[in-house]
């Protein structure tokens, strides 16, 4: 059985729990003990009286640590890729490429560690001087989804390290695997027992334990919006920092002059591949009619070249879905489609494949409205509709027309039309000519409106969550 990591110490919990492959429902990839919540504040307690030994060491101590653990990382990423690919259903190709992401992050908080500057400020006192530096902001609980288990877990564990705080990391229930391969090379980077633990388990059992203790000074979440409101307001009530990601129901706009092959590629991996289940995925694809009848013959095409099949076996494009829930709330949607009056042009039907999985044909809706469930609500899964417009005004005015606001993608030939999307998307990130799903590791990820709240993810900015300013005045006499 793969353990829980408290206190420097791998331990059992209080029960374990099958991981399976859900490209092959037989394949267990192994048994992952499950924590509860006495375990849950055990590693809080843990990470409480590592901080000052860890939050005490230098820069460089912390940049090697991190460097170690992103080297290692690198050096197994086909098999890491691997073993995401087994447990999550991402292709392999995909996986691997996760894989390397992590290990790039890691990597740049390394450098990001020797990189953290303050100001000397003269004061308007004579004699004054005033200096304005980062620390630590102390424990931080990291509550990782299960669609991107090892990258999004690093771009969370290595800032909170490479600033110095001390973590308690908690995964997704049906990823366990790839968060204990990581928890495993962290273990051996030589940090201070307690700097890191990992508790797996389900939220609804040890999430309150985390968010609820007075001693984690920070909760960073990535997940659905009804959980993240949740822990906003656990925090809000104990003043505790919070970095929410809750996802998206994000528009990829397509204008009369685009090219429409490129367009449809676009469309097809955003809303698709990795089965739809990224929260930047494009599920509405706002289409001007000049361009419209052609876009969507395009898109079909490209869909009948797909192969959903065994996520590790060569030439596949599309993996299975993670699990038998989200299948059937897939499925559940395309009725929703269909009943609200949405024409189903290709798939959107369970697939049977060689081995039993969760397979499902990517769902292709045109005559959808901007009204419709399926373009409301985030379904998490192979499932776009087409939204046909006017014109380039009314499809800014349809994408903005979201409670949610993560990713905005726009196809076209116009620097015009580029150039005034990028400044009026109502998003946090927006991609011309791109897939909306697929961002750097050394940039700001995050949204607006329902899809985000608090600091940014990613990059330099990751620090206005993981640190706190303090200003100290000296007088010299």
């Amino acid at each position: 059985m793969f353990q829980n990591y408290i206190g420097g110490e791998w331990v059992d919990g209080e029960r374990a729990q099958d991981d399976i492959n859900p490209s092959d429902t037989g394949d267990v990839v192994g048994q992952y003990a499950v924590a509860n919540q006495e375990q849950a504040t055990a590693a809080i307690s843990a990470a409480a009286a590592a901080f000052g030994a860890w939050s005490s060491t230098t820069p460089q101590q912390r940049a090697d640590a991190l460097d170690r653990i992103g080297s290692e990382i690198l050096a197994r990423q086909a098999e890491l890729g691997d073993l995401l690919a087994r447990e999550e259903g991402k292709t392999t190709p995909e996986a691997r490429g996760e894989v390397g992401r992590a290990g790039q992050i890691f990597k740049f908080f390394a450098g990001e560690a020797l990189r953290t500057a303050g100001e000397l400020i003269p004061s308007v006192r004579p004699g004054v001087t005033v200096d304005v530096t980062r620390e630590p902001i102390g424990v931080v609980a990291l509550i990782t989804p299960w669609n991107f288990p090892i990258a999004i877990p690093s771009w969370k564990i290595a800032p909170a390290l490479a600033y110095g705080n001390t973590v308690v990391f908690k995964p997704a229930d049906p990823t366990p695997g790839c968060a204990w391969a990581l928890a495993e090379i962290i273990s051996r980077a030589g940090l201070p027992a307690g700097a890191f633990n990992l508790v797996m388990g389900r939220g609804s059992e040890i999430g309150p334990a985390l968010v609820d203790d007075r001693r984690v000074a920070g909760v960073s979440f990535t997940g659905s919006i009804a959980t993240g409101h949740s822990i906003a307001q656990a925090c809000a009530a104990r003043l505790a920092k919070c970095q929410l990601e809750m996802g998206g129901k994000n528009p990829l706009v397509v204008v009369d002059d685009a090219d429409v092959e490129l367009a449809a590629n676009v469309a097809v991996q955003g809303a698709f591949y990795s089965a739809g289940q990224r929260c930047t995925a494009s599920s509405r694809l706002i289409v001007t009619e000049g361009i419209h009848d052609r876009f969507v013959d395009a898109v079909v095409a490209r869909m009948a070249r797909l192969t959903i099949d065994d996520a590790r076996q060569e030439g596949t494009d599309i993996g299975p879905v993670i699990h038998d829930g989200q299948l059937a709330q897939n499925l559940d949607y395309v009725q929703i489609g269909r009943n609200e009056g949405a024409h189903l042009v290709r798939g959107g039907e369970r697939l049977e494949r060689r081995t039993p999985g969760f397979y499902m044909a990517p769902a292709l809706f045109t005559e959808a409205s901007n009204s419709m469930r399926t373009s409301r609500e985030e379904i998490f899964g192979p499932v776009a509709s087409v939204i046909r417009v006017r014109n380039y005004d009314e499809a800014l005015a349809v994408a903005n027309d979201t409670p949610m606001g993560l990713v905005a993608g726009i196809a076209t030939s116009s620097l015009k039309y580029a150039a005034h999307f990028k400044r009026h998307a109502d998003a946090g990130m927006v991609m011309v000519n791109l897939p909306t799903a697929g961002v750097d590791f050394h940039v700001p990820f995050g949204g607006r409106k329902a899809s985000s709240y608090g600091p940014r993810e990613q990059g330099r900015y990751a620090a206005e969550f993981y640190t706190t300013v303090k200003t100290a005045y000296t007088f010299a006499g």
